[in-house]
């Protein structure tokens, strides 16, 4: 999930991050993922939609798909000079039968070192 660079980076989904002062507000930032679902996935989530139960190849689908957003995100704060992200979000769409976005946004910005 760290891209390159982002081994202090932080993540926050508040104004603030108890401990650190905000320097400075760099702006809004954002990543996203747009995933389709896979046909054995669908499959399965059919089979199981009989029985009940997690839907495990979903689960793992929208956590591959947060860690890329998330990344992604964080690349392009990192970009701005920001080590930190405040007000992180997520958000989903579908975009069309079968394909759904998901977007991590918040507010890139530097907090002073101690």
């Amino acid at each position: 999930m760290n891209p390159k660079g982002a081994s202090k980076f932080l993540l926050s989904n508040t104004e603030l991050i108890p401990g650190h002062t905000i320097a400075q507000h760099l702006g809004l930032v954002h990543g996203s993922t747009v995933r389709a679902k896979h046909i054995g996935r669908d499959m399965m989530a059919g089979l199981k939609n009989l029985v009940g139960g997690e839907l495990k190849g979903y689960t793992e689908l929208l956590n591959e798909s947060r860690q890329e957003a998330i990344s992604r995100m964080v690349k392009e704060a990192i970009a701005l000079g920001a080590n930190a992200v405040i007000n992180v979000r997520f958000s989903t769409s579908n975009i069309t039968a079968g394909a759904s976005e998901l977007l991590a946004y918040g507010t890139a910005v530097v907090l002073e070192q101690s």
